[in-house]
């Protein structure tokens, strides 16, 4: 069985869209109820992975679009992808939906639970103000917040993952004692085995994003885990239901 003790690290880094935002369902439904307005048979899961797809493609552009362009481009494709008209109104929906995106119910309590001994940062694909919403959905202060929109680039590339490491070493923190925590391999665990950082797999039941892509058939997370309370559990020694 895979360990690994909090008391080896002084910082713990998040992904938030997927690890501790769940945006999934919400995607669906949004997507869903677009292509059910416009007669179109198509599945759920097929319109996530195409939106998956799109989502990658477009983060790689550079300049990088700030997050709520890259969905409004995303819904583009989607539309072409399908032969539909885009509809100005719901393209806006879709670039805005970041904010309405719920949270996990076991994030709050074990990132409280994980602030009370290491600092927590956030490393997230997103733009300031969209994790400022999710922030409040939290009910959660970071210690640290990079965002796509600070650095001007999206994950897997490493800019997040470079300034995080510099402003942790500015407080005394190496890179050896950050764990980084993400549910997407590509975008998350990925880069940080190339970095040299200790990484955490949050492989939540029913959740795809971030599991296909460049590079994920050799990704090695360090610990794997089906929720924020199993990992609290593993990294403390407390039971999972008390960490939930």
């Amino acid at each position: 069985m895979q360990t690994l003790d909090l008391a080896d690290f002084d910082a713990v880094t998040f992904d938030v869209y997927g690890t501790l935002i769940d945006w999934e369902p919400a995607i669906i439904a949004f997507l869903n109820a677009w292509a059910d307005r416009h007669g179109l048979a198509v599945e759920g899961d097929a319109l996530l992975m195409a939106f998956d797809r799109a989502r990658a493609a477009i983060q790689k552009e550079r300049p990088a679009h700030l997050y709520p362009d890259v969905l409004r481009r995303c819904f583009d494709r989607i539309c072409a992808e399908h032969g539909v008209e885009p509809d100005p109104q719901t393209r806006e929906a879709f670039a805005d939906s970041p904010k309405t995106w719920p949270a996990y119910p076991d994030s709050h309590e074990g990132l409280l639970a994980l602030q009370a001994r290491a600092k927590v940062g956030a490393l997230s694909n997103i733009d300031e103000a969209s994790l400022l919403a999710s922030s409040d959905k939290l009910g959660f202060a970071f210690d640290l917040v990079v965002t796509a929109e600070r650095v001007g680039a999206y994950k897997p590339d490493w800019p997040h993952f470079h300034t995080a490491i510099d402003e942790l070493a500015a407080l005394g923190i190496p890179k050896e004692r950050i764990l980084h925590v993400g549910q997407s391999l590509r975008a998350d665990v990925v880069p940080a085995n190339k970095l040299g950082i200790t990484s955490a797999w949050v492989h939540r039941p029913g959740r795809e994003l971030g599991l296909t892509g460049d590079g994920v058939e050799g990704a090695k997370p360090d610990l794997t885990v089906a929720s924020l309370a199993e990992l609290v559990a593993a990294l403390t020694g407390a039971s999972p239901r008390t960490a939930a």
